[in-house]
């Protein structure tokens, strides 16, 4: 059978086009928060112009790593303009057992952490592309807890959405600040993340009339998005890849909503 070259060039042709059209470009970008120099991630879609909704993830707690690098990257295939946060400062990247002990230091001390978020905001919210009208937050294990901090702080954002993250507050009484809408999507089987704090957020949410919504995935237990947590439910972390799905749609559900788009 003989291959039609016009056939073939035109193919080549729009394929090459696609690649052109649709490039996802990523920015290391320095920052400062407070005298710490922190180093975040800036992702966006090269083919879309002008003002876009924009996202801002905060990492778990190893870190910005290559797992909200892939998501930024998944976001900004969505249209997003993506803008990943270093809540530790540049070059801090520890790993279990020393994770524990640097993700605890913000979150015994709140306001340190609200800061680290806000200077992040302040990155995005200043990239050129970014729709003021259109921002929002999403986070994951200790980023998930931040990312409702994040609301408590008053921030100026449409919505948060938090991954398997720690749900307790210090100060309930913030939750009257929150200004957008709050998603917290949490494995129902977490060993971490103790009833008494479920309760203690839902009425805080009650309380403060936030507009807001808890999913909980059975079968799921922390870390739920997360690949390299393995598949072993036993050590109370694993991946859960019904829930990593269902959990990436109810928050692109989410967006549509807060955002008034389409998909």
């Amino acid at each position: 059978m003989k291959t039609n070259p016009t056939l073939l060039f035109i193919s080549s042709l729009l394929l090459s086009t696609s690649l052109l059209q649709a490039e996802i470009k990523e920015t290391v970008v320095e920052y400062k928060s407070g005298d710490t120099v922190c180093e975040g991630l800036h992702v966006v879609d090269t083919a879309k112009t002008g003002k876009l909704p924009a996202v801002l993830i905060i990492h778990q707690w190893t870190g910005l790593s290559d797992n909200e690098k892939m998501r930024a990257h998944m976001l900004a295939e969505l249209g997003y303009n993506v803008f990943a946060a270093d809540i530790y400062g540049k070059g801090i990247r520890p790993q279990p057992p020393a994770a524990g002990k640097e993700a605890g230091k913000y979150k015994a001390d709140r306001k340190l952490y609200r800061e680290r978020m806000l200077s992040a905001l302040e990155v995005l919210d200043k990239d050129p592309q970014t729709d003021l009208s259109k921002v929002a937050a999403i986070g994951y294990c200790f980023g998930g807890t931040g990312v409702i901090e994040l609301a408590r702080s008053g921030a100026l954002i449409k919505g948060v959405v938090s991954f398997h993250g720690g749900l307790d507050s210090p100060t309930p009484a913030d939750g009257k600040n929150i200004k957008g809408k709050v998603l917290a999507l949490h494995g129902a089987d977490d060993p971490f993340v103790k009833a008494p704090d479920i309760a203690a957020f839902e009425q805080e949410m009650k309380d403060a009339k936030v507009d807001y919504k808890l999913v909980s995935y059975p079968g799921a237990v922390h870390s739920f998005t997360q690949k390299a947590a393995g598949n072993d439910n036993s050590k109370g972390a694993a991946y859960n890849e019904a829930a990593d799905k269902a959990s990436w749609e109810e928050m692109k559900a989410f967006f549509a909503r807060i955002f008034k788009t389409e998909g």
